[in-house]
């Protein structure tokens, strides 16, 4: 079984479209997930790096939500244009991407600047 150092979830849930919390899926989180996983492919890290979907994370507010762990760094209202930056920055370079952090008492409590 295969160790990685890092595993990101993408949540991937998906409501119905009168559900007032909205959901993941709508704002583009199968796409998101989909250019993850062909960057790192094409960056030859997908046997370090692992990226999921999920199911719902509830943080659904934030969405797109994606969390990368073992950091539990948590991301919200991530597009297709940060994907790169969140590799290259986070993934890669171990430092978080400050302006898509989830900025709530809930996420990210530990996270230094």
């Amino acid at each position: 079984m295969k160790c990685f150092e890092k595993h990101i979830f993408i949540c991937e849930n998906k409501r119905p479209p009168e559900n007032p919390k909205g959901c993941c899926s709508d704002k583009g989180s199968s796409e998101i997930r989909e250019l993850f996983k062909k960057r790192l492919h094409e960056l030859g890290i997908k046997s370090k790096i692992r990226a999921n979907s999920s199911g719902c994370l509830d943080a659904c507010e934030f969405g797109p939500t994606i969390v990368v762990y073992p950091e539990q760094i948590w991301y919200g209202g991530v597009k297709l244009e940060n994907v790169e930056e969140i590799i290259q920055s986070h993934l890669i370079g171990n430092k978080p991407v400050q302006r898509l952090l989830i900025n709530h008492p809930n996420y990210n409590k530990d996270v230094k600047s």
